[in-house]
């Protein structure tokens, strides 16, 4: 099963992009890639954001 931190670090490692940037701009909350490894559990919606960021970063390559 590929969970959400799976693909977030899949994202990070291609893109390059730091992990306080990441979760700027995709929940507008630069603690949340270290919130999530350190167990932190999204909610339906803020799961969904996520994914439609990286949905649209990788339309975009």
């Amino acid at each position: 099963m590929h969970t959400i931190l799976q693909r977030i670090s899949r994202h990070l490692q291609e893109t390059g992009t730091p992990e306080t940037l990441f979760g700027r701009r995709a929940a507008g909350d630069p603690r949340l890639v270290g919130d999530l490894r350190n167990g932190r559990q999204p909610r339906p919606p803020l799961l969904a954001r996520i994914e439609a960021y990286i949905d649209a970063q990788e339309q975009r390559h």
